[in-house]
Formats: C-alpha cells, sequence, structure tokens
C-alpha cells in the first residue's frame, strides 16, 4: 500500500507547501481567539484558520453542485482531498468508481452549523433553519461530498473516533485495498468546531491553556483547540505502477487498540501495544523507527503517558528517537489531527528534516526524551510513526516507510 497524494488545511499553512514551510520556520498557529461573540469564555485563545477563501478554492467544483454551500468542514475535507488528488495526478469522473474508496472522518461533523441553527431559533427566534442544515451537520457529509465531486462509488463513509479519526479513517483504506475491495483510497479527516458552545464544553474539561501549546514542557497546562483537514490519497503499489503515478511512501503499518478503562485518563498498555502491532504489521524493528510524530496533546496526564509508553515499546532504542509534536504550531484539530501529523511525517522522510516542537524551553523531567525542542534539525529518516491517542482511550498508529523498491 502506498501513498501517492497528500492534502492538508491547516492554521499554518492551507496547503502542503505553505504547512511545511511553516513547520520549518517553527510557526504558531495559535492566537487570540475570534469569529463569533466570545460573551464570557474564559480560555480566550485557538489555533483558527483565518485565510481560508472556500469560495476561490472550491471554484473549479464542477459534479458536486452545493460543496459552496456546505459547512466549513466539508470545505476543509474538499480543498485538502483536491490537493492530495492532483498530487496523486488523477482525473475526475474516476475510471473505476466501484474500486475506490472515500474514508474522511469527523470526530464532531457540523458542529459550527449546530451552533448557527440554534441561535437562530432559541436565541434569534427564527421561525426556520437554513434549508441544508440536516446536510451540512452529518459526519458523513465531508466524504460523500468528495465522493461526487471525483465521481467515487466504493465505500464511501465517515469514521469517528475522537482525535484517532483520521489515522482509522488511514488504516482501513489500507486494510480494503489489502483485502482487494478496492484499488484506491481518498481517506483522512477534517473537522471544524471552534465556537462559542464548544469552548463552553471544553472549559467545563479544564483541559484547555489560556497561554499556549507546549507538548511535553514543565509549564504545560492544557491543550489549544485547533481545526483543518488532511487527506491521503492510497493506492496498491501495482495500481500506482500501471499508472505511472510517483510513490511518495509506502504505508506499511497499522496498529489500534481500546484502553478499555477511561474515558478521560490515558493508559499505557493500550498506546504501546498500538505501537507494538503497527511495527509487527510493518516487519521492522524498534531500531528500525527514526522518528515519531507523537500525539502530544500538551495535556499532564498524555504526555507522560505516551512518554512511558514510547519508552515500554522501544527500550534503549527510545532515546535515540527524535520525537516532536507539531500540535505545538497547528494546535489540536481533534479528528483532523492524525492526517496532518501523517503529513508532517510524510514530509519528514522525504526531506530528511524532523519538525520542533515548539515552546519547548524546560522539559518535564518525566518527558526526558529527545523532543526536538524549539528547532527542527536534519536527520535521516527512512522509516516514521505516527500516534493517535483519543478520548475514551482510543488508539491508532500508523507506520511509514520508504517507497517500494
Amino acid at each position: 500500500m502506498v501513498v501517492t497524494g497528500m492534502g492538508v488545511v491547516t492554521p499554518i499553512g492551507t496547503t502542503v507547501a505553505d504547512f511545511w514551510a511553516s513547520c520549518r520556520a517553527g510557526r504558531s498557529g495559535v492566537g487570540p481567539l475570534g469569529g463569533f461573540p466570545l460573551e464570557d469564555l474564559k480560555i480566550l485563545i485557538a489555533a483558527q484558520i483565518k485565510d481560508f477563501d472556500h469560495k476561490a478554492r472550491l471554484k473549479h467544483f464542477r459534479r458536486d453542485k452545493i460543496i459552496i454551500h456546505a459547512d466549513r468542514y466539508s470545505w476543509f475535507a474538499a480543498a485538502a482531498a483536491d490537493e492530495a488528488i492532483k498530487q496523486a495526478g488523477l482525473e475526475a469522473p474516476f475510471q473505476n468508481p466501484y474500486r475506490t474508496a472515500c474514508i474522511i472522518g469527523s470526530g464532531a461533523g457540523g458542529l459550527v452549523t449546530f451552533e448557527s441553527a440554534y441561535r437562530d431559533l432559541f436565541i434569534l427566534n427564527k421561525r426556520a433553519t437554513h434549508p441544508l442544515t440536516l446536510l451540512r451537520i452529518i459526519g458523513s457529509s465531508a466524504a460523500a461530498h468528495v465522493g461526487i465531486e471525483y465521481g467515487v462509488k466504493g465505500p464511501t463513509f465517515a469514521t469517528c473516533s475522537a482525535c484517532s479519526t483520521a489515522a482509522h479513517a488511514i488504516g482501513l483504506g489500507r486494510d480494503y485495498i489489502r483485502a482487494g475491495l478496492i484499488d484506491l483510497a481518498i481517506v483522512g479527516a477534517s473537522e471544524s468546531v471552534i465556537n462559542y458552545g464548544t469552548m463552553k464544553a471544553w472549559q467545563a474539561m479544564h483541559v484547555l491553556s489560556p497561554q499556549g501549546c507546549f507538548p511535553f514542557a514543565k509549564k504545560r497546562n492544557g491543550t489549544v483547540l485547533g481545526e483543518g483537514a488532511g487527506v491521503l490519497v492510497l493506492e496498491s503499489e501495482e495500481h500506482a505502477k500501471a499508472r505511472g503515478a510517483k510513490v511518495l511512501a509506502e504505508l506499511c503499518g497499522f496498529g489500534m487498540t481500546s484502553d478499555s478503562k477511561d474515558m478521560v485518563n490515558p493508559d499505557i498498555d493500550g498506546p504501546s501495544e498500538a505501537m507494538r502491532l503497527a511495527l509487527a504489521d510493518a516487519r521492522v524493528a524498534t531500531t528500525d523507527i527514526d522518528y515519531i510524530n507523537a500525539h502530544g496533546t500538551a495535556t499532564t496526564i498524555n504526555d507522560r503517558n505516551e512518554t512511558n509508553a514510547i519508552k515500554k515499546v522501544f527500550g534503549a532504542h527510545a532515546g535515540q528517537l527524535a520525537i516532536s509534536s507539531t500540535k505545538s504550531m497547528h494546535g489540536h484539530p481533534l479528528g483532523a489531527g492524525g492526517a496532518i501529523e501523517a503529513i508532517a511525517s510524510l514530509k519528514a522522510m522525504e526531506e530528511n528534516w524532523v519538525p520542533p516542537t515548539i515552546g519547548l524551553d524546560e522539559p518535564d523531567p518525566e518527558c526526558d526524551l529527545d523532543y526536538v525542542p524549539n528547532m527542527g534539525r536534519e536527520k535521516r529518516v527512512t522509516y516514521a510513526m505516527s500516534n493517535s491517542f483519543a478520548f475514551g482511550g482510543l488508539n491508532a498508529v500508523l507506520v511509514f516507510g520508504p517507497p517500494p523498491a
């Protein structure tokens, strides 16, 4: 199973080139919250996408007649998918539509639409909502929009597993190709949940930082909500070669587990077993992994537990790994995180340069691995791992390797 295309929309860049340039510059997308009434909110920062013109970005869409009127999360998914499909050199409609899948997940779906509809009904006392409200809020709408535009007639649906949503979508697409059900899969996730109601809900859990996202740092005091999308094009190696596609990397390992312990507090055994399963699936040794894109949310328990899980799996080699949390730059985009971070891992492999964990001035003594503090560095990356560990103890891990010889 190989990767032939990738696309992103993030707070630090709305194309892969711009996103990666920001990673190389150590640029933060976290800033003052805005775009809606802040009222009595106490957390006033987020990693919002503020330079995205969906009409300009999606104006060339022809088959999907209503994408311009969709929810914001569907816009992000459509733009990321478009970039990935163009890089893969594919044209719509696809030649073998029933041998193609579109699995684009979302942890929350159209929450921006939910809030605006409820404000209309309950605060502004309007008698009806927008006629497309129902279609906008559905968690599978992004997958459906992309499937319509590109003529996908194979498995088309959304995954939903909180912060592991994208990684599960990528793993499922890989499994469908492996099983011979399809030849090609458009996979990833999209999220846009930053509004008053969502901020209030996250505030109530006391897991948001009022200052910034500082994974593995002693000063860390919570995560920062982000938004965006990431999409990959996966193909069987045979299919990619037959059409002369450029192969970016191999998706060689996937592992998934559940802690089955607690909705909020992460475990060590679940994440470590997911990493072990991904390595076994990839048929690579722990010493073959050069870089890990950590889940790294900047919450006290998560960062400590992820550190211990990595040590449990990698043993002495844990100290030789380059590890970073790019959430320090693009915030926590919830369900979309696994795809955005997979793309960061792929770029690290392509350029043999690992992105930093910014804001890591003084590490937590209990987070004592090499988290590439503040500045990225040159490093040969042959195999990379991307971790996604979600609320509910839902774990998914991806391992990428070089293009097959």
